[in-house]
């Protein structure tokens, strides 16, 4: 006897309730911790308003994050229209090298910069050949360092969906646009970026949810001196032991990247923002 379609759902029930399991069981895990250690209470997310070190940590994860973004966004504007304008093996080629970069791991681009932006490195070895400098630039333990290893990682995240919403737009409305007399800045400005408003939302919040929880580059490009939410967190998990604390500023994490998601809804539609920039 042929089961009905709905009874389908019987068979993936189980693993949909060991999935629901493993990934709301450690969420409300590290909620209750935030208000149960060391003592029941909102003591941890009072240290939000007390604690100087805190305020000063979230601040430089927001203005990371946020810079990080904005030039993500851009470069992988830049590339996707590249990319959408390119004949159909050029095209190729380079879509392929995007996904290729996907598979390169974070540690090897970070270790790879260390090499290029030391003081002893390539790029501070060729401009002290060329006599550009006369000292080398300070590329690491700043936030120099950090903003060039995170957006070199973030921009092929922030690529795809730029470029599913440019292949999503009537090359025939651009024509029209041109032939009514508008420059080819008009037509940009006025047609091809609206068009393309929704991959650039929804490439934005990939790359700032993304952004938030990043740790090994601050960690490694940073020195120490770049810290962010993920490092610090790591720090009062296995060094000082204050989970409590950690928890908190996990569960801020939860909160801002609901509350970011909750805003988009919103004032945009998320169907539209990821319908428009749907692969």
């Amino acid at each position: 006897m042929r089961l009905p379609i709905k009874s389908g759902w019987l068979l993936v029930l189980p693993f949909l309730l060991l999935v629901g399991g493993l990934f709301l069981g450690p969420i409300l895990n590290v909620l209750w911790i935030s208000v149960t250690d060391p003592t029941p209470g909102l003591d941890n997310y009072a240290q939000l308003g007390s604690s100087d070190t805190l305020r000063r940590i979230l601040w430089t994860t927001l203005r990371v994050c946020a810079i990080c973004t904005a030039f993500s966004v851009i470069l992988g504007y830049s590339i996707a229209y590249a990319m959408v304008h390119a004949t159909g093996p050029a095209q190729s080629r380079m879509l392929g090298l995007l996904l290729i970069s996907f598979w390169i791991s974070v540690l090897v681009r970070t270790f790879s910069w260390l090499m290029l932006l030391g003081r002893n490195g390539v790029v501070n070895s060729t401009l002290d050949a060329l006599g550009i400098i006369s000292a080398p630039i300070p590329f690491m333990r700043n936030e120099l360092g950090v903003l060039i290893g995170m957006v070199h990682y973030m921009v092929p995240y922030a690529v795809l969906p730029i470029f599913a919403a440019m292949q999503s737009i009537d090359g025939r409305v651009v024509q029209a646009s041109r032939s009514l007399g508008g420059s080819g800045a008009q037509t940009f400005w006025r047609i091809y970026l609206p068009l393309t408003k929704p991959g650039v939302v929804a490439a934005s919040l990939v790359v700032f949810i993304i952004n938030l929880g990043f740790y090994v580059i601050p960690a490694v490009l940073g020195g120490g001196k770049v810290l962010m939410v993920a490092e610090y967190i790591s720090v009062q998990v296995l060094i000082t032991l204050q989970w409590g604390t950690a928890a908190m500023l996990a569960a801020i994490l939860l909160f801002g990247v609901l509350a970011l998601m909750f805003i988009m809804s919103r004032f945009m539609k998320l169907s539209t923002v990821f319908g428009g920039a749907r692969t």
